[in-house]
């Protein structure tokens, strides 16, 4: 984790019974989360970065490349055998302490623990750290237009529906999916890379304080 976030020290204790979140720290986890997605590229679909060919591409790309002075976290499951285990990533992005905003990002749930209580209490921890430690009024989430599941997540959480984004993101080059199905400009400065619309939902502090909390504890309680 670098030590330049905007609001100083990130805490090393957030976790609730099933998941805890530690800074990331490329010595620590970058090997193990290269391992566990390298033969799995369908994780990448929808993301603007990836896949990695190696460990320090991954470092050198995600974390140097993209995460700079934004918090980025390793999820780690403490009710998988031999716990606590990699679970994926998640983290904070774009946080402004004069707008008192930040983004939920940096998605990366491992295959073995999709569809699992994972992301719904990593998301949440995130959540409750940031409108409730931080006292920020808006925090976001922003999804490929077409990663239906991450939506659904978003709103499952308390999130709401702002808009789309259309032309959003330019993907890396290489991918082929995930784009929004655009032609190319005449000479396009990044010809070959595709272009992503972006779901915009959010979730602010009168949503968190008029129900918004409660709904998210009891996700996180009751996600199998």
């Amino acid at each position: 984790m670098e030590p330049n976030f905007c609001f100083g020290k990130i805490p090393e204790n957030l976790e609730n019974d099933r998941v805890k979140l530690v800074p990331f720290i490329p010595v620590e986890h970058a090997d193990a989360l290269f391992a566990a997605v390298r033969a799995h590229d369908a994780l990448w679909a929808y993301l603007p970065f990836g896949p990695f060919a190696s460990t320090d591409d991954l470092v050198a790309s995600l974390v140097h490349g993209r995460i700079r002075a934004d918090a980025l976290f390793a999820v780690l499951d403490k009710t998988a055998p031999g716990a606590p285990a990699l679970a994926g990533t998640i983290g904070l992005l774009d946080t402004s302490p004069v707008n008192l905003s930040t983004e939920i990002g940096f998605v990366i749930t491992l295959p073995a623990f999709q569809r699992t209580h994972v992301t719904s209490s990593a998301a949440g921890l995130l959540l409750r750290f940031a409108l409730d430690e931080l006292r920020l009024r808006r925090v976001v989430w922003k999804a490929n237009s077409l990663n239906v599941a991450s939506v659904r997540t978003a709103e499952r959480m308390g999130f709401r529906k702002e808009g789309v984004l259309r032309w959003d993101r330019v993907l890396a080059a290489g991918k082929t999916e995930g784009g929004n199905g655009g032609g190319e400009r005449e000479r396009d400065p990044k010809p070959g890379c595709l272009g992503r619309d972006t779901v915009l939902l959010s979730l602010c502090w009168d949503d968190w304080e008029a129900g918004a909390r409660e709904a998210v504890d009891a996700i996180m309680q009751r996600s199998s």
